[in-house]
Order: structure tokens, then C-alpha cells, then sequence
């Protein structure tokens, strides 16, 4: 796999503040057997994956980024139905007649034309295998009894993309569905409280089922560099820090 990092500015847009969308983004590029994969970091909870002809959208929203600077969605994916992560608006600035959606029950209450996945199903939707996995909280609740995710109405999303296996979380925290997922290459873990995991949760799920690579995202203003310690010494898992708050 080689990386390519396209930095605007080494902290100010990169950081894709809430509410200053911006039109340029950090940009990886991850090698597979069927071409280059490109994943740019547009922000929050908020990815664009450009694969072939292809490009996927997970969780759009407005305040990251001015859509009308960015390529229309083949693929969207919604991971459940908060408005950090959900915005019936921008899925229709972006979508085209030929768009495939993907989301969650509760989504479909509010915009459609989708696929409704649920937790555990497997489908393969605009020629990409796609695999919805449970998100939800264990501990972090509203209330006694409340959790701030629920299980069984949010999903992860695993994506094939020319054999390598690329898994969205979602707000979630270290699930037993998350620790038994196998062959995973990347991983996009969240980590911001109360909502999601703490940097002990996510270095728990990680030496668990060992993704090749992890980014944290959607972390706020959790000190990521507690993470980074915590997995210090592991091999074969490679850490990538990138302005996704």
C-alpha cells in the first residue's frame, strides 16, 4: 500500500471546522488488486471513497463540506439517522437518477428510494458487497437505561473494494460484533464521548480484530495521542491521524 497525503495547510483547513465547509481535503490513496482506492477525509463522521468510476459517500452532511464543489454520489451509505451523520438535504444535492442509497430503518422514515439494511444483513448494492454490522453503546447512556445508540437501529458498513475490506463503525462502542469481524484492512473507528469509545475502548476493539490499518475519526476533541500510546508496540497495525474531529 503507498500513501499519499495531500496537505492544504498543516492544521487550519485541515481541520474541516464545523459549519466552514470546505472544498479541499486530505486525501489517502490505499492500493488493491483492482486499482487505486481513494479516500479523502472530508470531516466529523463524513468519508468520500472514489474507486474506479465510483464514488461513495458515508454519512454526508452540509456543515463539512459545499457539495456543489464535489462529485456526485454513485454510492451513498447513511449509518443511522443523527444529524451529524444524516441529512435528507444533502443526499438529494448529491445523488443523481443512477444513485444508490443505503440506510437504516429509522432513516427511512425521512427520505426515499434506499435499501434498507439491517444489522447483519449482506448485500451487494451498486456493484459493491456491502455488510452491515451492529453500532451501538454498552455503557455511555442519555439516561439509566438509555443508551445514546441503541442496538439494533445503527449500522457499520464493511466494503469491498477490489478485495480489500474497508469497515465504517458508526457511532458505536467496542461491540462483540465489532472485537469477531476478520480480515479487515481498514478501519474507521470513533472516539468522542459520551457518545462513541474512549481511546482505551477503541485500542480494545483493534487488538481484537486487528485491522491493517486504523484511522480515528470522528473523535472531537479527545486527545488521540492516547490512543496512539496504547497501541504503541502492536504489529502489523498501522495508526494514520487524520483531521477528522
Amino acid at each position: 500500500m503507498k500513501n499519499v497525503i495531500a496537505f492544504i495547510t498543516l492544521f487550519g483547513l485541515a481541520t474541516a471546522q464545523w459549519g466552514l465547509a470546505q472544498d479541499k481535503f486530505v486525501e489517502d490513496i490505499i492500493e488493491t488488486p483492482a486499482g487505486d482506492l481513494k479516500l479523502t477525509f472530508i470531516g466529523h463522521g463524513t468519508l468520500m471513497f472514489t474507486f474506479g468510476s465510483q464514488t461513495i459517500y458515508v454519512d454526508p452532511v452540509p456543515r463539512v463540506a459545499d457539495y456543489t464543489r464535489l462529485p456526485k454520489a454513485d454510492l451513498i451509505l447513511v449509518t443511522h439517522e443523527h444529524g451529524d451523520h444524516f441529512n435528507s438535504e444533502t443526499i438529494h444535492s448529491i445523488s443523481t437518477d443512477h444513485t444508490n442509497l443505503v440506510y437504516t430503518e429509522t432513516c427511512a422514515r425521512q427520505v426515499s428510494g434506499g435499501s434498507v439494511l439491517h444489522n447483519g444483513e449482506i448485500k451487494t448494492i451498486g456493484g459493491r458487497r456491502i455488510e452491515a454490522i451492529p453500532a451501538y453503546n454498552l455503557v455511555h447512556m442519555r439516561a439509566k437505561g438509555q443508551p445514546y445508540h441503541a442496538k439494533g437501529v445503527g449500522n457499520g458498513y464493511v466494503i469491498t473494494f477490489g478485495g480489500r475490506r474497508v469497515y465504517v463503525a458508526g457511532d458505536t462502542e467496542n461491540t462483540p460484533e465489532m472485537k469477531n469481524l476478520q480480515g479487515i484492512d481498514i478501519a474507521f473507528l470513533p472516539m468522542n464521548l459520551p457518545y462513541t469509545m474512549t481511546p482505551e475502548m477503541v485500542a480494545d476493539a483493534v487488538k481484537a480484530f486487528r485491522p491493517k490499518i486504523l484511522y480515528p475519526y470522528h473523535f472531537g476533541d479527545t486527545d488521540t495521542s492516547r490512543l496512539l500510546k496504547l497501541l504503541e508496540g502492536e504489529k502489523g497495525i498501522e495508526v494514520r491521524m487524520r483531521p477528522m474531529p
